[in-house]
């Protein structure tokens, strides 16, 4: 990590989960010159030896100041998925400041095969990863499998009735705890290697829905039946179980998309960047099985 930890670092998104974790982890390893960049700079109170900028993905003159001076920013997906291109936008925004400041290289927090995937967000990622690529300016493209703490809001309902409804099929995904995506994207920003590459984020292994149910009984005791059901049947249930509309594309395109095979990727750039391999999804389980339903 050491290669460019005294550059200028702009993380941005640095008042969000992930963002403040890749803050923390870059100033523990001694970063001199750390910018945290947030619409709300006043969450980031307290942070010794950090500059906190505001910046604001809709407001280009705000990018420019806080990537004034950066040697390397690190651009953390919005949020905003919830208006159609609105995020493309803001990333787009966030590209050419990066441009117009003289950054050397922009690293992007992207996802496996937006190019074919189901993910309704997708193309905001892709399109997101090709107007970096047609900057001009070197890049390093982290794209991230699903996290490990998503499946803890999912595995609430199996753990309570027994049985885990799913359209994904036999495909497989390599869940990954947000801190060793943290541990990833700090080890990046401040390393030599990656110009102009893409790096796949994964877990450590990759696991079918049945094979996850498996490891859930043995860590919780609960068994749980994996009961396959179409994409049409899972819709209908998760509607009549109350889930807000917009959210239910994005479950089913995730179960579609595992089971096409398009999260059915796996890699050794965690340990290979950081020198230490992600975390198991079972010992994720047992770290966090105070958050799993009694």
């Amino acid at each position: 990590m050491a290669d460019f930890l005294h550059s200028k670092l702009v993380v941005t998104g640095a008042s969000g989960h992930l963002g403040r974790r890749v803050v923390e982890l870059l100033a523990a390893k001694g970063a001199t010159n750390l910018i945290a960049a947030t619409r709300t700079p006043e969450k980031l109170a307290g942070l010794p030896g950090v500059t906190v900028r505001k910046a604001d993905f809709s407001d280009p003159a705000s990018l420019d100041a806080a990537f004034a001076g950066a040697d390397r920013v690190l651009i953390i997906s919005t949020d905003r998925i919830d208006v159609p291109g609105l995020r493309i936008q803001q990333h787009r925004a966030a590209v050419e400041a990066a441009k117009r400041a003289g950054v050397k290289r922009i690293l992007y927090t992207s996802m496996p095969n937006p190019d074919r995937s189901f993910i309704p967000f997708a193309p905001d990622h892709l399109e997101t990863e090709r107007a970096i690529e047609q900057s001009g300016v070197e890049f390093t493209i982290l794209r991230v499998s699903w996290y490990a703490e998503n499946l803890l809001g999912t595995l609430a309902g199996p753990l309570k009735t027994g049985k885990w409804y799913t359209a994904a099929g036999n495909g497989r995904i390599a869940y990954i705890p947000r801190e060793d995506v943290a541990r990833a994207a700090a080890a990046a920003l401040a390393s030599s290697g990656g110009a102009n590459e893409r790096l796949d984020i994964t877990g450590a292994e990759l696991l079918t829905v049945p094979e996850i149910a498996k490891i859930v009984s043995e860590v919780t005791g609960k068994p749980i039946e994996v009961v396959p059901v179409s994409d049409e049947e899972l819709e209908k249930m998760l509607a009549a179980a109350g889930m807000p509309p917009f959210v239910i594309p994005l479950v089913i395109g995730t179960e579609r998309n595992i089971r096409a095979g398009n999260f059915d990727v796996q890699s050794d750039a965690v340990l290979r960047i950081t020198g230490k391999a992600p975390q198991s999804l079972r010992d994720f389980l047992i770290a966090n099985r105070a958050a799993l339903p009694a």
